[in-house]
């Protein structure tokens, strides 16, 4: 059902990762262009989730098992801080029976498989959670009990009303508790991804620029020869140009900041013309390139799907961070 974007989407799934933190942004082959004359500008995927210490044999034995502590197995330790046991065989059932509600054979080999990678994105989902919470201690960053009351207020009833609410927390097995936390977590984890990106620009020095992709340095050669004698840049790009999604724009790659296009060459050369200019014969991964700059601008308000990656880009460097930096123990496969 349709309820507040904020929780019910994402409830006890992948808290901030699924609602406002890194998401992986496909790479098309070549330099996509919007329609507006600017680029859609493909950003690097976040860095994948590291492999995080596992227990020593010396402390759970030669094989990973869950471990007691305080009385209760667990299925993880977070910096010294326990993930329960049955915490995560709770969301592993939730996922389980949403996989099989959607018609999936979970005896089988596939099934198997993907019961399993779904078991380790649910460890690592929470593992993730902990991670953030921890932060925010760190950060002394709180949700008052006002704005969490006034989100589920508002959640409620933007979602139909409070029978409705009622039906979609039995519908997906959940508690008012368990839905309170999750809105009280990702409150908490927006807060802290408004306080890593607050300090991302909203401006900055663009260019707009063009180019000609082609499989051989030689054909690229020869375009640049006859760009050199006159011929008309966007005129080639439409007729010899490789990259499907620019070439019926002459080759238009719209405006662009540092940072954001999938080949750096291109972005390099195109930084490093004046309007007018056009680059040597460019390599990069995808074949040989000709760019030339029609416009310079040092200080260009960013388009908000550019602001938008550029943050994004930031906070799964700094949820890197946090893993690289943690002592993650793991009790279950």
């Amino acid at each position: 059902m349709g309820h507040r974007r904020l929780g019910f989407v994402s409830v006890m799934i992948m808290g901030l990762l699924v609602s406002c933190g890194p998401k992986e942004v496909p790479i098309s082959e070549g330099i996509t262009p919007r329609p507006t004359n600017t680029a859609t500008l493909e950003v690097a995927p976040p860095p994948p989730t590291p492999t995080t210490v596992e227990p020593s044999p010396t402390a759970t034995g030669p094989e990973p098992s869950p471990t007691v502590i305080h009385e209760q197995p667990l299925a993880a330790l977070v910096n010294g801080q326990p993930i329960l046991l049955a915490d995560y065989q709770k969301e592993t059932a939730r996922f389980e029976a949403a996989m099989a509600g959607q018609g999936f054979d979970l005896e089988s080999e596939d099934g198997k498989a993907m019961l399993a990678q779904m078991r380790r994105q649910v460890l690592d989902s929470m593992i993730e959670r902990v991670l953030i919470a921890q932060a925010a201690v760190r950060e002394g960053v709180t949700i008052s009990e006002d704005e969490l009351e006034a989100t589920i207020q508002e959640s409620i009833e933007e979602g139909g009303g409070q029978a409705s609410f009622e039906e979609w927390l039995r519908a997906s097995n959940l508690t008012y508790e368990d839905f309170r936390e999750e809105i009280r977590f990702q409150l908490l984890a927006l807060a802290i991804f408004e306080r890593i990106t607050e300090s991302i620009p909203t401006t900055g020095a663009q260019v707009h620029a063009r180019h000609i992709l082609v499989d051989t340095e030689e054909e690229a050669q020869t375009i640049l020869t006859r760009l050199q004698a006159g011929e008309d840049f966007a005129t080639l790009a439409r007729r010899l140009s490789q990259d499907q999604n620019t070439k019926e724009a002459g080759g238009d790659l719209g405006f662009f900041p540092r940072g954001l296009l999938i080949s750096p060459e291109v972005e390099e050369a195109a930084f490093a013309l004046q309007p007018g200019q056009i680059s040597g014969v460019v390599r990069s991964q995808f074949g040989y390139h000709v760019v030339q700059v029609l416009e310079r601008e040092p200080e260009r308000p960013l388009p908000s799907e550019l602001l938008n990656a550029l943050k994004e880009q930031a906070f799964a460097r700094w949820m890197q961070e946090q893993w690289d930096s943690a002592t993650i123990e793991r009790f279950v496969d």
